[in-house]
């Protein structure tokens, strides 16, 4: 029952935002490099949690969950890639 709710859900309210995300064309390095600045190289919630060497506490990171992660990382991508591409900037500062 909940994964019919969640699927609906996904598919009424996402996907427009989905296809939006994915349309985005990058032509202006202003933008990519505020994309770049914005969306983190790696997923910052994940943390061990560690006393006296142990780890007492595992969060897994939780970026997965959110149901634009592939959209977003795929714009970060975009953005890297007209700014080393086109602008033949060097984007290792955004890594």
């Amino acid at each position: 029952m909940i994964s019919i709710a969640k699927t609906v859900l996904d598919s009424a309210l996402l996907h427009p935002l989905r296809q939006w995300l994915e349309d985005i064309d990058i032509r202006d390095p202003q933008v990519a490099r505020f994309i770049c600045k914005l969306v983190p190289a790696q997923c910052p919630f994940e943390r061990k949690i560690s006393l006296f060497g142990r780890t007492i506490l595992y969060i897994p990171p939780l970026c997965k969950l959110n149901p634009l992660y592939e959209q977003i990382v795929g714009l970060r991508f975009k953005s890297l890639s007209y700014l080393a591409d086109i602008c033949n900037e060097d984007v290792t500062l955004y890594c």
